[in-house]
């Protein structure tokens, strides 16, 4: 089971417990299930009984508790718990790779919807990406957000940082806060968020050609590479976070996590020496192309370019 399953199981055992009478109150379309902060319990959690509560006239742990006992015989997951007032946690079993490559090379592509006319630039960037990560949800329109705009003493940053850079400066701050702009945006470099973002996606990319050199393809497979399947899977969630809190930094942290994973992956792609080409290299290529993929995605939502050569 995926992290995306998990957030459709949740929405079925809802559906289901109301049926039955277990529960009232509406179901919703959509549950927002995010990964665990560190020292929580299990692997994902979900604070969907709080939300059933309002409209059942009953405490969230007693929603919790039947959608526990619901959730806990469904296949893919390994443990259900609640802890607190309500909140439901859970761990799941492996992650298939082959599975996450293929889900990923079905994903598609979503139209950028036109967006209305703003003076302040920080503004227009924001309403942008959110609006993006809010169609590539399927959500029409929410309200606006409130953005602070970039502080006067920092000038014309366009014209000293560029168009992507200035993107990537404000989309990783929360629309809220001011954002902050440095020399280190200019450096391409290990220091710099955005270029280990693009150059993972160029080396995904790069990993193809060489392999396509060597006489191979990639080809979806079972991978033993945890970080980074973890990292892959938790992508649509954090779509879905975004678009539910209208917060683009959060799809920008998570791509900066990818990257990483990718990048500490890369050098178990290719055979090396005079090794042959086999079954586990061609799958590992086709997760980082996989991940490359969503770099790619991840990048087109905040309206920043990814170029496939660096």
């Amino acid at each position: 089971m995926t992290p995306a399953d998990l957030s459709r199981c949740v929405v079925s055992a809802v559906r289901c417990a109301v049926e039955d009478g277990e529960l009232g109150g509406a179901v919703p379309a959509r549950v927002v299930v995010e990964r665990t902060r560190p020292g929580g319990v299990g692997e994902y959690a979900t604070p969907v009984a709080f939300q059933i509560a309002k409209g059942a006239g009953v405490r969230p742990a007693e929603v919790a508790e039947v959608l526990a006992r619901r959730l806990g015989a469904v296949a893919g997951i390994e443990r259900v718990e609640v802890t607190g007032a309500g909140f439901l946690n859970f761990s799941l079993t492996s992650l298939s790779a082959a599975r996450l490559v293929r889900d990923v090379r079905r994903a598609v592509a979503v139209e950028v919807p036109d967006m209305r006319p703003s003076r302040e630039p920080r503004e227009r960037l924001v309403r942008a990406a959110v609006a993006r990560i809010e169609a590539a949800q399927g959500l029409g329109p929410g309200p606006e957000p409130v953005v602070a705009p970039v502080a006067r003493r920092d000038g014309d940053v366009l014209a000293r940082y560029g168009a992507d850079a200035v993107a990537w400066a404000v989309l990783t701050t929360p629309a809220r806060e001011t954002p902050e702009f440095c020399d280190a945006l200019l450096v391409q470099g290990e220091g710099n968020e955005l270029h280990r973002v693009r150059y993972a996606h160029a080396r995904a990319h790069a990993l193809v050609r060489n392999a396509e050199q060597l006489g191979f393809r990639p080809e979806p497979g079972e991978v033993d590479a945890p970080a980074l399947l973890r990292v892959l899977a938790d992508h649509p969630l954090v779509l879905e976070a975004a678009a539910h809190h209208r917060a683009p930094e959060r799809l920008a942290r998570h791509l900066v996590e990818l990257a990483d994973a990718l990048l500490d992956f890369q050098y178990r792609v290719l055979p090396k020496g005079d090794e042959k080409p086999s079954a586990a290299h061609r799958a590992r290529l086709a997760l980082a192309e996989a991940a490359g993929t969503v770099l790619a995605g991840g990048l087109a939502l905040l309206g920043i370019d990814a170029p496939t050569r660096l």
